[in-house]
């Protein structure tokens, strides 16, 4: 084989959750970082809002609050062990990030700033607290930068603009990936003692969606084609506040800083859903009152969206009303100056995409598919699980979108996507270099290459009969509209006979461009196959768990349902046929009840 290359550690994936793990993972080992992206265009710089941590700067604030808000966001089905262990590291790994030197904003006395993100509280109380740590509206940004900066410093290696298309297991053990060049369309083999696949979501299933268009399985997809279990599949999130029609996220930090929805009767609606919390409720409940909203006709104009109202004056009325104070008691007050300043990108997207100025005027937002809480199965450290004893697959780590501990649950809370990413990367980096220090790189197959190459072959030499294009746009208004914020079983099955559909049909696609340069005809079509196969996983999972629970809302089992349905699901591909079984929930400190915002 030509183009092999050799390191202890392969990470795949260069978002926060990837540069994390090489950069950890190359402070005991040699590493490389493949990435299909150069690194700094990677989805984590999208991430707007804030990082959580019970720093106390503002106000006083405890691990062990982090900890129940994050079990209760989860709809207790986050494993708590996990949880604690995540909470407990936040403090230090947000602080970690500031010495790196990511310029987060300052309160007047130097501290890290904080803003109230949903369902981050103070647990005496009830009512909100300054958890989320933040850079303007662009902390995702700061995190990828700086993590990028300190990877170079290290001296990792990059393969940027490598698309990584198969994963290579001998005798159980990882053994490396499988990528294409996209510059020249050659292959390359990659030996590793340990691989750790960072790769992201797969939020480009649906049609509306706050993701990148990089966003599209592939590291789940992969593992799935090798008999690897993915866990929880059933639960997808929908961010309340995207850009009307085109899914642009707005961030939660806007309603931190006393934005609130306003329905098209001019009325603010969440007071009546979440009585304690309101505006800041959690995702899943935020996502399904606005839906219910428009369900019911109080939409604007009879349209599918409603507004998000940051002018002051708005602001101001609500906070009286709230008794939301700023932290030396005095009356909560913003001006104009002071939007441009926490959230100069949102006014930037809302000004461009919608001619709207959010210092005067309302933003329409609807509810936009944002993060899969499901994953590939990992424990704490990293390593991937593959049944309900805790085996792991020697060699095999996963961290970030792509993986699930679980800390989220059924439903993830704010702010908590980007404290995974940097604990979760941290701690795949440090096992992965500490299990290469004592093993042998595993034998490599005689044509580790064969499956990368007869998949791109299957599409270059398609019949010709279906369009990729088009099974792709098919696919994302079905899972959109059928496997949507609220799901019904007969509606899911139609949506799995769809889904079945396309993949026969994707059986056929033939790509019309035949050079090997950048073709992104064929690697957009390659990617269309992971995104099937997830969305088949998705919706079997969901029509499986016949309760409600978080981001997972059944009106045919409205529900939720502890006593059958409080544990993880784990769907897995045995010839050919789709089987699921299950693994309990890991439970501490916090037994399960009814959430109340």
């Amino acid at each position: 084989m030509a183009n092999v290359h050799q390191f202890d550690v392969v990470v795949v994936g260069a978002g926060g959750a990837g540069l994390m793990a090489g950069l950890y993972a190359s402070r005991g080992a040699t590493t490389a970082v493949i990435s299909k992206l150069y690194p700094t265009r990677s989805h984590t710089g999208a991430a707007q809002g804030g990082i959580s941590a019970a720093l106390g700067n503002y106000e006083e604030d405890r691990p062990e609050w982090h900890m129940y808000d994050t079990i209760k966001g989860s709809d207790y089905l986050g494993d708590q062990d996990a949880i604690e262990f995540m909470c407990n590291e936040a403090i230090e790994a947000v602080l970690e990030l500031e010495h790196m030197g990511l310029p987060f904003d300052r309160t007047p006395e130097g501290r890290i700033s904080q803003r109230p993100f949903g369902g981050h509280t103070n647990n005496e109380t009830g009512k909100p607290v300054r958890r989320a740590a933040h850079a303007a509206d662009r902390t995702g940004h700061m995190i990828l930068q700086t993590l990028y900066q300190q990877c170079i410093k290290n001296k990792v290696t990059f393969f940027d603009e490598f698309q990584v298309l198969d994963f290579i297991m001998t005798n159980g053990q990882a053994a490396g990936v499988v990528a294409v060049q996209l510059a020249t369309g050659e292959l390359h083999t990659f030996h590793a003692k340990a691989v750790i696949l960072a790769t992201g979501g797969h939020g480009r299933i649906f049609e509306v969606t706050s993701n990148a268009y990089a966003y599209t399985g592939d590291g789940a997809a992969v593992l799935f084609r090798h008999g690897i279990p993915l866990e929880d599949m059933e639960f997808f999130q929908f961010h309340p506040t995207g850009i009307y029609k085109l899914g642009i996220l707005i961030t939660e930090g806007a309603r931190g800083e006393g934005a609130v929805l306003i329905n098209g009767k001019g009325e603010r609606f969440m007071p009546k859903y979440a009585p304690t919390v309101k505006d800041l409720a959690s995702r899943d409940v935020v996502s399904r009152a606005i839906y219910t909203e428009i369900k019911e006709g109080r939409g604007v104009d009879g349209k599918n969206y409603v507004y998000l109202d940051i002018r002051p004056e708005t602001v101001h009325r609500y906070a009286d009303e709230d008794g939301r104070t700023n932290p030396d008691g005095s009356p909560y007050r913003i001006t104009g100056e002071t939007v441009l300043k926490k959230i100069p990108d949102i006014v930037d997207f809302c000004r461009v995409y919608l001619g709207v100025d959010p210092v005067t005027q309302m933003m329409p937002t609807q509810p936009t598919s944002h993060y899969t809480m499901g994953g590939i199965p990992t424990n704490k450290y990293g390593e991937v699980v593959v049944d309900d004893k805790g085996t792991t697959v020697p060699g095999l780590y996963a961290a970030g979108e792509c993986a699930c501990v679980s800390v989220h649950g059924a439903n993830r809370l704010g702010t908590n996507s980007l404290l995974d990413i940097v604990v979760f990367g941290k701690h795949a980096g440090l096992k992965a270099a500490e299990f290469a220090k004592g093993s042998n790189l595993a034998k490599m197959p005689q044509d580790a290459e064969a499956g990368a190459r007869s998949a791109f072959e299957a599409l270059r030499n398609g019949s010709g009969k279906a369009n990729a294009f088009d099974i792709s746009n098919d696919m994302k208004n079905v899972m959109f509209s059928e496997v949507g914020i609220y799901r019904n079983g007969a509606v899911m099955e139609s949506a799995l006979d769809k889904v079945l559909e396309l993949k026969e049909r994707y059986k056929h696609v033939k790509v019309s461009d035949t050079g090997k340069i950048f073709n992104t005809e064929l690697l957009n079509a390659w990617e269309l196959g992971n995104m099937l196969d997830v969305a088949e996983a998705v919706t079997v999972s969901a029509l499986n768990r016949t309760e409600s629970r978080g981001g997972h809302a059944r009106e045919d089992y409205p529900e939720r349902d502890d006593t059958h349905w409080l544990r993880h699901s784990l769907i897995v591909k045995k010839n050919g046929k789709l089987e699921i079984s299950y693994k309990p929930v890991v439970i501490t400190k916090f037994q399960p009840k009814a959430r109340v915002y």
